[in-house]
């Protein structure tokens, strides 16, 4: 069998969808005919025109899919955009755990109130050189105005300050037992020594570590003489006065016989103060402190025979025996006064507080302390 390998004519045309149109004229029906072959889309601004030719029937709108009308790439963002995007979820998160920190430290204060009136223990740190009361005072008068607060305990660890602040807060401590009628106890944690001692005398206990300092009962007087500074530099101090000692102390020039005694009736006077005082709040007697106003501090273990503390033992201890003796059974709760968080602006205006101020160092006033050097 031969294959045949004649010419074979093309293949018909497949049929049309609708009437063919000579080269060149419009189209024929389906689309030549209404609505598509005439009125207002066969002709006039959708027919011909805008929309049939130019910017609608060609491109970007007609020829190709263009991103306003197809497919639109995703559009990119620039770094700062996801940077204002993870700042604002951690300052929402902040905010959030804020406010959870708050709740709790609320509902924590709340329950420690429901535990019932008189169930808590105030305790108040005092700490460092004391060279201001109004702070100590206020806490004092707060915690005994609250009536949720059964007892105070002013927790101690201080080699005193300045005569004035250590006695005022002394008569401060007075006043809250008197009035308020609650009970004042002193845990000296490392260091109670003169006007911390004068202040924890004032309370109705005082306890103490065995190895806690405590004691050092007397009084101090200094400022610095820079008078041999100002010879060297040759300069001269001019100070006009009337009275004979109004400018006793002055720092450039060195302390005359006379104001020697001056001054030392002042320490003398002040030194008879804290002896009568401490022997008032240790239900004691003036001629019984005085052997003991030598300056010196003991050991906790040592003032104990002397009569200078009432029990050695530490926080714990003055906590649990504090809370018995104000009626409190089982732990107390504690309340401590609220801290000031300062931020930058407030510390920088308060700065003396953060570094030491050079110009105390020329201080000419003299200054009498109750403080263990």
């Amino acid at each position: 069998m031969t294959e045949d390998l004649s010419p074979q004519p093309p293949p018909p045309p497949p049929p049309a969808s609708g009437p063919t149109a000579p080269s060149g004229a419009p189209p024929t029906p389906p689309y030549g005919q209404p609505p598509y072959g005439t009125g207002p889309y066969a002709s006039g601004p959708y027919g011909s025109g805008a929309y049939g030719s130019g910017p609608y029937g060609a491109a970007p709108y007609g020829a190709q899919a263009g991103p306003a009308y197809g497919y639109q790439p995703p559009k990119k963002h620039s770094a700062w955009f996801y940077i204002g995007i993870i700042g604002g979820s951690v300052a929402v998160l902040f905010l959030l755990m804020t406010g959870m920190v708050w709740l709790a430290m609320r509902s924590s204060a709340d329950s420690a109130s429901g535990l019932g009136l008189g169930s808590k223990i105030g305790v108040i740190d005092l700490t460092g050189v004391i060279t201001d009361a109004d702070k100590i005072d206020a806490q004092l008068r707060k915690f005994g105005d609250d009536s949720s607060i059964k007892a105070i305990i002013l927790h101690i660890d201080s080699p005193g300050g300045g005569a004035a602040a250590s006695q005022e807060i002394y008569h401060e401590v007075l006043r809250v037992r008197q009035e308020k009628h609650k009970k004042i106890v002193a845990s000296v944690e490392s260091v109670g020594a003169s006007g911390a001692y004068y202040i924890a005398s004032g309370c109705d206990k005082i306890y103490a570590n065995d190895a806690s300092v405590v004691g050092s009962i007397g009084v101090i007087m200094e400022w610095t003489n820079y008078g041999d500074l100002y010879r060297w530099a040759k300069l001269k101090s001019v100070v006009i006065h009337a009275g004979e000692l109004k400018d006793a102390g002055d720092p450039t020039h060195d302390v005359t016989p006379q104001e020697q005694v001056y001054f030392q009736s002042l320490v003398d006077n002040m030194y008879g103060q804290f002896i009568h005082d401490v022997a008032t709040g240790r239900h004691s007697t003036d001629e019984k402190i005085k052997p003991l106003a030598t300056g010196q501090v003991w050991t906790g273990q040592q003032s104990l025979p002397l009569g200078l503390i009432d029990k050695v033992g530490g926080f714990r201890v003055a906590l649990m025996d504090t809370a018995r003796d104000a009626g409190i059974s089982g732990e107390p709760a504690i309340v401590r006064p609220v801290k000031e968080n300062k931020g930058l602006f407030a510390a920088l205006d308060d700065a003396d507080s953060l570094f030491s101020n050079p110009g105390k160092v020329l201080n000419p006033a003299p200054g009498f302390y109750f403080m263990w050097k």
